[in-house]
């Protein structure tokens, strides 16, 4: 089993019918595309931005068989297992490590406010404990703006002391890039194995500076393709405004819900605007204002071309 590959992720939407049910083939149909034309070195299912905190435990289940048919390579996918309750945060991640993916992203234990550090240790120890098994790599999911519960260095630190290996990195969503750098700094970032992502795309090369190990962004499901061209031209490029640019537009709407219609207008699928309740779709301005900004965003890429 393989731990995750650094890179560019995409924290995948997800596809609902019209019942409201996750469609799992579908989502793994549209994983295969972001890793592939979509741009992104990998993808983190079930987190914020695929709205994972709306989908019931038995549809999570579900995923792991659905990645698994579809011979998904485990080291480009991290799947959001978190969950307030420890016991299902520790079924749910037991499921996709026994599926061939022993990648999963974990929220703290949201719903008790100001957990002291020794709880939040034990939620992440039960973890392990409650799994199991040693190819476990976890990727703890600090996002304090949602969660409400903001994860201390010092708990990071004495997790990746205490059980090593197993915790793999995390996900930084906190948008403050010392913060990131903090993670980064005190586990030792890449050259320690640790992987710390920051969760914009703006503060990529900030991050690698100093020692994350790529970004893993919800507006990359729709600009992965121009990170990666910064990426290869650098931080004072042209291409690297572009990608500043991109995330700018998508800062101006609900992300969730313009990433969707992003993806609806791509596929020629209306069905993707479809959102979990209380979610709700772009309205006609927001929509007609996104895609003036998208086609804005086309015109200043192939200008760069």
């Amino acid at each position: 089993m393989n731990k995750a590959v650094r890179g560019i992720y995409a924290a995948a939407v997800s596809p609902f019918n019209k019942d409201g049910a996750l469609d799992a083939k579908k989502l793994v149909n549209y994983c295969e595309y972001l890793v592939t034309k979509g741009g992104c070195d990998g993808v983190a299912p079930t987190g914020t931005t695929g709205e994972g905190n709306s989908i019931s435990f038995i549809q999570k289940l579900k995923i792991a068989e659905a990645f698994a048919d579809a011979k998904f390579e485990p080291s480009r996918v991290i799947f959001g297992t978190g969950s307030c309750a420890s016991q299902d945060a520790v079924d749910l991640s037991k499921a996709m490590i026994d599926a061939g993916f022993p990648n999963v992203l974990v929220l703290p234990p949201f719903y008790y406010k100001n957990p002291s550090n020794d709880g939040l240790y034990a939620y992440y120890s039960e973890l392990i404990e409650g799994v199991g098994n040693e190819n476990l790599r976890v990727y703890i999911y600090h996002f304090p703006q949602m969660s409400m519960t903001p994860i201390p260095v010092d708990v990071v630190v004495k997790l990746r002391n205490d059980y090593g290996p197993i915790f793999a990195g995390l996900k930084d969503s906190s948008g403050d890039i010392s913060q990131a750098l903090a993670f980064a700094s005190a586990t030792g970032g890449v050259k320690n194995g640790f992987d710390v992502y920051p969760s914009s795309e703006a503060l990529l090369f900030q991050g690698l500076e100093g020692g994350c190990a790529g970004i893993i962004s919800g507006s990359t499901n729709a600009f992965g393709n121009y990170v990666q061209r910064a990426l290869k031209d650098g931080p004072d490029s042209k291409s690297f405004e572009l990608v500043k640019a991109a995330r700018a537009v998508a800062s101006k709407y609900p992300l969730m819900a313009a990433m969707k219609q992003v993806e609806a207008w791509r596929s020629n699928d209306d069905t993707w605007t479809e959102m979990a309740a209380p979610l709700v779709k772009l309205d006609s301005e927001q929509k007609n204002s996104l895609k003036s900004d998208m086609d804005n965003l086309s015109k200043l890429a192939a200008g760069i071309e």
